[in-house]
Parts: structure tokens; sequence; C-alpha cells
């Protein structure tokens, strides 16, 4: 009988929960740990529609990126998002692991498959102790493209890989051919991909301050979306579960996208 615990500690083997930053909290987060689970539904975030969704399907468990909760709480009702959630899933026996930053840094997780989306050769990981926590296991991987391009071409490509709503870039006039990548919100590594002497650097929620120092050090730098750079890990968890628990159906969710939609001027 394959249970919620047996679950979790095949991804806890994938995607070490000692790789995560101190002040993250992705592991087992909701639920009873010797329930049986026949379904798991899969996605970046587990929102209303996601656990509507699964509720529907017959799903056990939800297996998402983000966790359904970051830090303490000190009541769970309906008053708030994360309340109403965990509530819900109680309520319908739903179970939640979630698999954050441990997943952003373990090798196979977010920023491996990133890079293998873009299409990045001879991927290395980077990392800076005086960065984050992080010790050398790192966050950006780094790569080369196969064929040189402006980033004028280089970002409607990246929003096609990603299937994302749109890219929002600065171009510094040199063409992309080094490439650091950094799911979710890495801004903070700019200096850091600068430094090992990439010219282009694929990131999301990138700060005005963080555009500015991006063009000082010149180099080029896409915000690529949280979703869109994220969402990546989803079809991977469902392919490793589905391989690893044969008896269990698997799938990714079809209700949740990305929110956000971009318009030109």
């Amino acid at each position: 009988m394959v249970t919620v615990d047996k679950v979790f500690s095949y991804l806890n083997e994938l995607f070490p929960l000692e790789n995560k930053i101190e002040s993250d909290n992705p592991g087992f987060l909701v639920g009873r740990g010797d329930r049986e689970v026949t379904r798991i539904m899969v996605a970046l975030d587990i929102t209303p529609e996601v656990i509507e969704e699964s509720v529907e399907w017959g799903a056990e468990l939800i297996v998402s990126h983000h966790p359904v909760i970051y830090s303490g709480l000190l009541s769970v009702t309906d008053n708030d998002f994360t309340g109403e959630r965990v509530l819900k899933l109680a309520e319908c026996g739903i179970s939640a692991i979630c698999m954050h930053t441990n997943a952003d840094i373990s090798q196979g997780g977010v920023n491996d498959l990133l890079a293998a989306r873009i299409g990045l050769k001879d991927v290395e990981t980077v990392a800076d102790t005086s960065l984050s926590p992080l010790g050398d296991r790192g966050v950006c991987r780094i790569g080369n493209m196969s064929v040189s391009m402006q980033v004028e071409q280089f970002a409607p490509y990246v929003a096609k890989a990603l299937g994302g709503n749109g890219v929002k870039y600065y171009s510094s006039g040199k063409p992309v051919k080094r490439v650091a990548v950094g799911g979710g919100s890495c801004g903070v590594y700019i200096a850091l991909v600068a430094a090992a002497g990439c010219d282009t650097f694929v990131t999301s929620d990138v700060k005005h301050g963080q555009i500015l120092e991006a063009k000082w050090r010149g180099i080029n730098i896409l915000d690529a979306g949280h979703f869109a750079t994220e969402d990546v890990l989803c079809p991977a968890i469902v392919d490793h579960l589905s391989k690893r628990f044969t008896s269990v159906e698997v799938k990714k969710s079809e209700r949740l996208a990305d929110p956000m939609r971009y318009v030109g001027v």
C-alpha cells in the first residue's frame, strides 16, 4: 500500500529537506502520514481551484512546489487565505506535501530543469556563501547556448520554451551566449552570475534596483515570470512519482495557470 509517508520519503530522497534555505517551510505540511494514496495531484501552488479539482478527481494527496503554510499559524479559519486552504484540505481529507527551496537547489530540481528547458549546454552550479546560507550547494545554474542570438530574439524564445505569458527584459547590447538561470526570485544573484562570466540572466520578480544593477554590470536580464520559471518542476514530479508508484495515478493540475497577463506598448 502506498501511503503519504512513503511518497514524502521518496520526494525527500529526490529533494532533501536539508537543502532548503533556513527561512523556508517545505515538507509534509497537512494530513495523516498513514493515509493510503491512490491519486496524486501535482501543482505549483495549492489554490482553492487546485483543491476543488483534487476533490472532484478523488486525489488523497497534493504535491506542490510552494508551501501552503510558510510560517506558524495562530488560527485555522476561513478568514484568511492560508487558513481557508488548510481548513479545506483537512475537511476533505487531502494531504499536502510541498517541495520548495530544497527542490530549487537539489540536482534535478527547478534550476536544472529550467536550464534544460532553455537549452543550455555544459551546465554548472554557481554559489556564493556571502549571498545566502546555502553554502556551496548553490541556487543558480549557468551554461552555454549552442547558438548566439540577440536579446530581442532570445526573449520570445524563452517565453515560448517556458510556455509563459510574456517576458520583460533589459538588453545590454551583448549577444546571448553564456546564460545563468534562477527560477523564482533570484535577482539577488546578479553580481554572482556577472562575476561568473555570464552575459545574460534569466530569472523572475526582478526589482527596479536590480535592473539598474544589471545595466551597470553590463549584462542582459530577463524577467520570465515566477510561475513560468518554476512550473517546469511539476511535469518532472509527475514523471518521478508515476515511475516509482506504478499503482498510483498521478497528474498535473489542469486548472492552475499563471494569473498574470502582459500587454505591449
